[in-house]
């Protein structure tokens, strides 16, 4: 086989890989700036699935001084720092490249060039066929008949193949006189001098008539003319140039083109990786595709009891026996018109079932072992029930599920897929009949789904018990899938025509809002949703004060805007948030109006494994974000209606929450007295804090306290503080230093959660919920100062988020024993929006005041609320 060597400029790439992808669409939720390493694996990916090579390796440089700045202190001196989204993101490189095995290899005083030069100069006598990835056009040096550079010509997915004859048509010149060329141009981008009068075109003439530097030089007083002597008077300089670019060839290196094979990669330390990068599965399937190519393959720990099931034909009308004969627990493989039942039993046998094809008989033996009580193991059992409603099937007995197990177990990642966590846990792939990675959309024609489930309910339980996560998983995540299916499935009623009635309400508005605005400046075409027009208005026309600098001028983001508005009056920019505004609202509303179903209900999702602290969210639509304090917020919940059959809305939530979790967290006595004595908390803290009596505390004050006590359990800082308040930085500072003197046991708590938080590497919730926080040692201090801020954050706001989900468990418990219609339709952070059937009012009410106080037993009472009302605003207390 015809060995190929690939030589691979890291830094070079890297860099190409950095400016390539917007640094603001990549990084972890710690901060962490991902897009070079990101650019980088693509880049990787494409071009070894592409060539095929044998052999890899990537070169870095080691820092920017090398040999060359002794020749000439100048070299690079121009090049700006390194920005600061870069750094950190060369050693994760490095890293992944380890786990993927593939050689690294730098050199103290030389760069990264002089390496790839070394080696390709020693492949050509092995017999090796060399290609070199570089954005260095010094590499051209290099090319022969067996060597080729491939230089990207657009980011780093479009590489030109620069072989002799390519180097020729290119530049007119061979690959060895390319670097007397550069010699006579200079390169700017090393800093090296050209000479005045000297462009590329007279380089390329005198090189092609002289054949070289060195005969040129010796032709020296032949050259006529005012670059003749502006060449005679630079000759040194061209020489320094040309010994600056000269590429080392034989550096002592610890490999040597041979041993340079691509070796066995570590699947589970790149699924480790990408997990912490929170790379998305797209990516991480064309790395593992890519590996598994010349056999470079992706070696794993296969368990050597993997569970293997053989799909059995049955008999129409045997299914019911069948599925008695079971006797472990079951996975179920739910598809969109599919079921696959299988188990770890003695038989090792498996049903595929087509739904929409089931005999009468074993239609109605499968519903009724689906519903029953049969314990059973899913991947995402949320998912599995709404497919099964379609075919008037439920699901029950579920104790495991796989896909809230991953969760759990690491909260931070973006992707929960089966093939994913059969990767990250098991170290195997599910793969289809032709080797291609399952396309997860599809339902399994096959047991390897259920099979998989098998395995992972079995080795997740353990990392959830070795982990103190088992409790939070067995009695809080599993039981709530179910709840929540259920709440999607009814959804809640909306009056269409009167969100119409805002939605053109906001369209006049945002109409009027954007034609006062071009009256202001005068121009009728004006689009202000273009921020290139609103650039040459606002800073040009205008002449305001210049925002923050972007690629494309100054920013004209809505941050930006409201800065500049308090600043800088203007009724322009009243105009112009007006504009936003409505549009925002506008926008709201034709969601929520496209999103209304046949039934004349909004079903939105609730998304169990998205936030890291254990909150739900809710997408399609988001029903969490609708404002709760602005009037046109006001008006979109009374379009939020009690259905047909029910007589009103209840709406029940808890006071201040996470303040009380903070006061429990803490133990701070201050805190602990104004909740246990039902004081005003925020008045309480301001009266202690400022020093009046509670009657004294003015709404500002309240407001600034507010601010701050809520602020400190995000991890505000002073100057987050100042800006939130608009106050300056050290009234701020003296704030905050008056509030822990008065409640230290606050500052005490907040400094012992980070402590800890970076001993053991996660925090954690009253109820064990952990989330893991690598970047608490990161040396990127964005990324540091995040994983501080979630550290204070996390604890509090998850046991919150634990709080309100055991008490949706109990209500739920209750309204399920006791038979009654009543239901649960939305959880909104603290808040639990119930439509109640008539004669149900008052005990619905009982339960949940009595439910959700006795979700938890902390050192402050819980205080819950309750409205009733016929529409969602109306139900507000």
């Amino acid at each position: 086989m015809k060995k190929t060597l690939m030589l691979i400029d890291g830094h070079s790439m890297a860099f190409r890989a950095f400016f390539a992808l917007p640094a603001d669409n990549f990084s972890t939720t710690g901060g962490q700036c991902t897009n070079a390493v990101y650019g980088f694996l693509s880049m990787l990916s494409n071009i070894l699935s592409d060539e095929k090579p044998t052999h890899v390796a990537v070169a870095f440089d080691v820092a920017r001084e090398t040999f060359r700045n002794e020749m000439f202190p100048e070299y690079k001196a121009q090049r700006e720092k390194t920005p600061e989204e870069f750094r950190g993101q060369v050693p994760l490189i490095q890293q992944v490249l380890k786990e993927m095995g593939i050689v690294t290899l730098e050199k103290a005083n030389y760069e990264a060039d002089d390496i790839i030069a070394t080696l390709a100069t020693q492949a050509r006598p092995e017999g090796f066929e060399t290609l070199i990835v570089t954005g260095d056009r010094d590499s051209f040096q290099l090319v022969n008949d067996s060597t080729t550079v491939l230089y990207p010509m657009r980011g780093v997915t479009t590489l030109h193949r620069f072989t002799p004859e390519a180097v020729e048509k290119k530049y007119g010149l061979t690959p060895t006189q390319y670097p007397d060329f550069a010699a006579l141009r200079g390169d700017p981008s090393d800093n090296l001098p050209g000479i005045p009068g000297v462009g590329e075109k007279t380089a390329t003439k005198w090189i092609v008539q002289y054949g070289s530097l060195q005969s040129l030089i010796e032709h020296a007083d032949e050259i006529r003319g005012k670059a003749g002597d502006n060449f005679r008077e630079r000759v040194a300089a061209v020489q320094l140039n040309r010994d600056i670019t000269e590429m080392v060839k034989d550096l002592p290196l610890p490999y040597g083109p041979n041993e340079l094979e691509l070796r066995p990669a570590d699947a589970q330390g790149i699924i480790d990786f990408f997990d912490r990068l929170e790379f998305g599965d797209n990516l991480r399937e064309r790395v593992f595709r890519t590996l598994s190519i010349e056999g470079a393959g992706v070696t794993a720990a296969q368990s050597d009891s993997a569970t293997e099931l053989e799909v059995v034909s049955l008999v129409d009308g045997s299914l019911g026996s069948w599925l008695e004969g079971l006797q472990q627990p079951a996975a179920v493989d739910v598809g969109e018109r599919t079921v696959v039942i299988g188990a770890a039993d003695e038989s090792g046998k498996a049903v595929a079932l087509e739904l929409d094809s089931l005999s009468p008989a074993d239609e109605e033996a499968l519903r009724a072992w689906l519903a029953g009580v049969h314990p059973k193991l899913v991947h995402d059992c949320k998912s599995a029930m709404h497919s099964l409603w379609k075919f008037d099937m439920d699901l029950a007995g579920v104790i495991h599920d796989t896909f809230l197990a991953a969760y759990l177990l690491r909260p931070s990642q973006r992707s929960y897929t089966l093939d994913n966590v059969t990767q990250r846990h098991l170290g195997r792939t599910l793969s289809q009949a032709d080797g291609q990675l399952t396309l997860l959309d599809e339902p399994a024609q096959d047991a390897t789904h259920a099979a998989a489930i098998i395995d992972l309910a079995a080795a997740m339980s353990t990392e959830l018990d070795e982990a103190g996560l088992y409790g939070v998983y067995a009695d809080l995540e599993v039981p709530l899938a179910p709840v929540l299916a259920r709440m999607e499935r009814a959804g809640i009623a909306v009056d269409v025509d009167r969100l119409e009635d805002l939605r053109k309400e906001a369209q006049a508005a945002t109409d009027g809002a954007e034609a006062e605005a071009r009256d202001l400046v005068g121009k009728p075409e004006l689009n202000l949703g273009s921020p290139k027009q609103l650039q040459e208005v606002l800073f040009d026309q205008l002449g305001m004060p210049k925002t923050k600098k972007t690629k494309t001028g100054y920013s004209t983001a809505a941050k930006e805007i409201e800065g500049l508005a308090k600043v800088n009056p203007h009724p322009f920019l009243d105009m112009l948030l007006k504009f936003r505004e409505s549009q925002k609202m506008k926008s709201t509303v034709e969601g929520l109006i496209k999103s209304v179903a046949d039934d004349g209900r909004i079903h939105t999702t609730f998304n169990q494994t998205v936030a890291a602290t254990g909150r739900l969210s809710s997408t399609e639509p988001n029903l969490q974000n609708i404002p709760v304090r602005t009037e046109f917020g006001h008006r979109i919940r009374e379009a939020f209606v009690v259905g047909e059959g029910y007589a009103e809305l209840l709406t029940a939530d808890y006071s201040q929450i996470e303040m009380r979790v903070m006061a429990h967290l803490s133990q701070d006595p201050g805190l602990i007295e104004a909740y246990r004595n039902g004081e005003d908390l925020h008045n309480y803290v301001g009266a202690k804090v400022f020093g009046v009596g509670i009657d004294e505390v003015t709404p500002e004050l309240r407001r600034r306290v507010k601010a701050m006590s809520y602020g400190l359990a995000y991890g505000l800082s002073a100057f987050g503080l100042a800006q939130q308040l608009d106050i300056p930085q050290r009234e701020a500072k003296a704030l905050m230093e008056d509030y822990f003197e008065r409640f230290g046991g606050v500052r005490e708590y907040l400094h012992k959660v980070v402590d800890k938080a970076r001993k053991d590497g996660f925090t954690a919730t009253l109820f064990d919920r952990r989330r893991y926080l690598p970047d608490l040692n990161a040396d990127n201090k964005v990324a540091r100062d995040n994983a501080e801020r979630a550290a204070l954050n996390s604890p509090i706001q998850g046991t919150a988020a634990d709080i309100i989900k055991i008490a949706m468990l109990r209500v739920d418990d209750v309204l399920r024993r006791e038979k009654m219609s009543s239901r649960v339709l939305l959880q909104v952070h603290d808040e639990l929006v119930v439509e109640v059937v008539s004669g149900e009012e008052e005990k619905m009410q009982q339960i949940l005041r009595q439910e959700m106080d006795a979700a938890a037993d902390l050192l402050v009472p819980l205080d819950v609320s309750v409205g009733a009302g016929v529409n969602w605003d109306a139900a507000a207390h």
